[in-house]
């Protein structure tokens, strides 16, 4: 088992599907405000839990697109924290492009730095603590939106979505490693 390599399938597959819909849509989502960005995520969260819990699948789309859209979107938010929301589409799909390429290097530095001091906890998780733990982070981003942006003494809503991204990579990681 190798994380880091793991790690880059994951978000080479992601990848492909985030470039795919920018030939389809452009980057229109750059007109989303923070708490649309957090309600995509937990819309997401929230149906895989739902078939986590009953089993049932009515839709047809797998719990592993969700997770992928997971990785997506926590990528569209920081770069919507970043930049801030537009009124309409303000960059090219190369650009978008390039700053998800950004932002997964910096997403993968993080999650290297924390797999070493965690020992790589998320291995003995569950999967359903996982969807746990990114829709607690959804919720402390929608409280942070409702706070303006501000916190005390917690991290900000950048770090849920590193933490968010990170996560749903890692439950990619334990379905990849059950399909072999």
């Amino acid at each position: 088992m190798n994380t880091e390599q793991e790690y880059r399938e994951v978000i080479t597959a992601c990848r492909n599907i985030y470039t795919l819909k920018m030939k389809d849509y452009g980057p229109s989502w750059r007109i989303m405000r923070p708490q649309t960005v957090n309600d995509q995520l937990f819309i997401k969260a929230k149906r895989i839990r739902t078939i986590e819990m009953t089993g049932v699948n009515l839709v047809g789309d797998d719990i592993r697109g969700e997770l992928m859209a997971i990785v997506n979107y926590s990528v569209m938010g920081i770069i919507q924290l970043r930049f801030g929301f537009a009124d309409s589409v303000d960059m090219t799909a190369d650009e978008a492009t390039k700053l998800y390429d950004d932002i997964t290097t910096e997403a993968r530095e993080l999650m290297l730095r924390k797999n070493h001091d965690y020992g790589e906890a998320w291995r003995d998780m569950l999967p359903s603590s996982l969807t746990d733990i990114i829709l607690t982070k959804i919720n402390r981003n929608k409280q942070i939106n409702a706070n303006d942006g501000r916190t005390l003494i917690s991290e900000g809503a950048d770090g849920n979505y590193f933490d968010m991204l990170n996560y749903a990579v890692f439950y990619l990681i334990k379905y990849m490693e059950a399909d072999k």
